[in-house]
């Protein structure tokens, strides 16, 4: 079942292009544009499993929305925040705010704070499929296919396949990719990470490429 996630902002088209990032991620995704209107939706959808909520609002702003739903509930909140002075930041932390975006942002970025935070929560995460660039993983089947046709992956080339696919378009060093996917208590040589990629694109054949080198750090993968 898709994790609900309730997005909050006076700025339509600003709660567009985070409700667009999150579909596509595969989560549901309610709308409100006001405090009042969130508190609402808040109370009619209980499924919620995430809040992403502007701190500036007209009438109930942020923080007011916030101690609201703290009355009652415990769901993580992601405040939006143009502001940056610590104050504020710690106000909204006494209050219960899980963690503080401040604008302008990524939207990858924060889709990838959701999954992060969810994960934290014990919430489903919706990354059951991941797709791009003609290739899909389903990760519940183990199974791997590109442009249709199933490819046969070792446990690692899988890990490390998915891997790509969760940080697209993010370069990564050799470190951070064994911490992942080798785990946090690996100490063998980073370079070991080249044998397995290499590996892994011969598998893929042309889309092999878009597992790119990146000079001095590691590797990219973009679709």
């Amino acid at each position: 079942m898709a994790a609900t996630i309730l997005v909050v902002d006076d700025e339509k088209m600003l709660r567009k292009l985070v409700g667009d990032y999150l579909r596509r991620s595969g989560f549901e995704v309610i709308e409100a544009g006001d405090g009042m209107e969130a508190l609402h939706k808040f109370e009619e959808h209980p499924e919620t499993a995430l809040i992403i909520l502007d701190v500036m609002m007209p009438g109930m702003d942020g923080m007011q929305v916030t101690k609201e739903i703290r009355r009652n509930s415990k769901v993580p909140i992601i405040m939006l925040t143009a502001r940056s002075e610590e104050q504020d930041e710690l106000t909204g932390f006494d209050l219960g705010i899980d963690e503080y975006v401040t604008k302008p942002f990524s939207p990858k970025t924060l889709v990838a704070r959701v999954e992060a935070i969810l994960r934290r929560s014990g919430a489903p995460v919706n990354d059951e499929r991941l797709s791009a660039g003609g290739i899909v993983i389903d990760k519940a089947a183990h199974q791997v296919t590109i442009d249709g046709k199933e490819i046969e992956l070792s446990f690692k080339e899988f890990e490390l396949l998915t891997y790509f696919l969760e940080n697209n378009g993010r370069a990564l060093s050799r470190e951070i990719i064994l911490n992942h996917v080798w785990n946090y208590d690996y100490y063998g040589d980073p370079r070991t990470i080249d044998t397995h990629v290499k590996k892994l694109r011969s598998k893929m054949g042309e889309k092999g490429e878009l597992i790119q080198t990146v000079r001095n750090i590691g590797y990219k993968f973009e679709a």
